[in-house]
């Protein structure tokens, strides 16, 4: 949603760090866009990525120029209200006590700011930003070495789509 988000305003590839970088000297608060309520542990963000293009639509380009990091921001606060809203979901519904933050949203400074002030009740690990890369490039790079040392599989493990998490 944020590199998407980013190629609608017009931002290099990938966009989640330039939406992070431009919304720091942005409004959050200058325009409200709207929040997904999925029921359950579920996310969607394509509701609020057609609210941007739609509301990008209707502004001239220069209004978009001239206003782009407080519409950057906007688009980067309701992202993270949707994420943080089903963090304290998850909370709420396991009991957990403990979350470790990670992938490339887990560089965003405003995600780890709100995340720090808004969950003091459980235990956060937030890597350090350097480490706060995109899960398939990890996931990429462990399935390399694994095939560098020899590691194969049967490919006998059955896919199952509605497994339970608990």
């Amino acid at each position: 949603a944020f590199d998407k988000g980013a190629k609608l305003l017009g931002l290099p590839y990938p966009g989640g760090p330039e939406i992070d970088k431009l919304s720091q000297t942005g409004d959050p608060n200058f325009y409200r866009f709207p929040r997904a309520r999925v029921e359950g542990f579920d996310f969607s963000f394509s509701g609020i990525k057609t609210a941007l293009l739609y509301y990008l639509r209707k502004q001239p380009p220069e209004f978009v120029r001239k206003n782009i990091s407080h519409i950057a921001a906007s688009y980067q606060e309701a992202l993270i209200d949707m994420l943080l809203e089903k963090l304290r979901y998850a909370i709420d519904q396991t009991g957990i006590k403990m979350v470790a933050i990670v992938g490339g949203v887990s560089r965003n400074s405003r995600f780890r700011q709100r995340l720090k002030e808004e969950f003091q009740d459980i235990n956060l690990i937030m890597p350090s930003p350097i480490y706060c890369t995109d899960n398939a490039a990890m996931i990429g790079a462990a399935a390399i070495k694994h095939f560098e040392y020899g590691h194969k599989s049967d490919l006998t493990l059955p896919a199952v789509p509605d497994l339970a998490l608990a």
